[in-house]
This record gives structure tokens, C-alpha cells and sequence, in this order.
């Protein structure tokens, strides 16, 4: 019965949208939510405004780093800078 069962599940394609789709809706708002409060934490009871904004920026590119990976809209960001440069 579980060689049977094996083969099937070998027959089959293996995709991977469950995990992408876990990941995003579980794990990145749980970091977010992390940062945030490491950020409130470490500045916020120093009184120091200036390094939790400029946490808060290298923070805010990575969003836009991972947003860019996560939509696919990469490969177009990509070809708009090399026209930029090309023509």
C-alpha cells in the first residue's frame, strides 16, 4: 500500500506555491512585526531619533527589495534601468 501511494506522489508534478504562498502570508509580517518593535525598542528609549531613521531606511529599501522579488516585477524594473542607459 505505501509503495503505491509513493509512486503516485512520484508521478505527480511538485510545485512549490503552498510554501511561497505560507511564507508570505506567515513568516514576513512576523519579521515585520519583529523589526518594528526591535526598532521601537532600541531607539525609542534612547531618545535617539536619527539612528531609528536611519534603520527605518535600510528597513524600508529591504521591503522594497523583497516586493520587487515576491511580485516578479524585477525583470521589468531591470529593463527600465538598462534603457535608461541604452536607449
Amino acid at each position: 500500500m505505501t509503495t503505491m501511494t509513493l509512486v503516485q506522489l512520484a508521478q505527480g508534478e511538485i510545485k512549490t506555491t503552498g510554501v511561497r504562498d505560507w511564507m508570505l502570508e506567515n513568516i514576513i509580517p512576523l519579521v515585520l512585526l519583529a523589526v518594528a518593535l526591535l526598532l521601537l525598542w532600541l531607539g525609542g528609549g534612547k531618545g535617539d531619533n536619527a539612528g531609528v531613521m536611519r534603520r527605518l531606511a535600510g528597513v524600508v529599501i529591504a521591503l522594497a527589495i523583497i516586493g520587487l522579488a515576491v511580485s516578479g516585477l524585477g525583470v521589468n524594473v531591470g529593463e527600465w534601468i538598462a534603457g535608461l542607459f541604452t536607449g
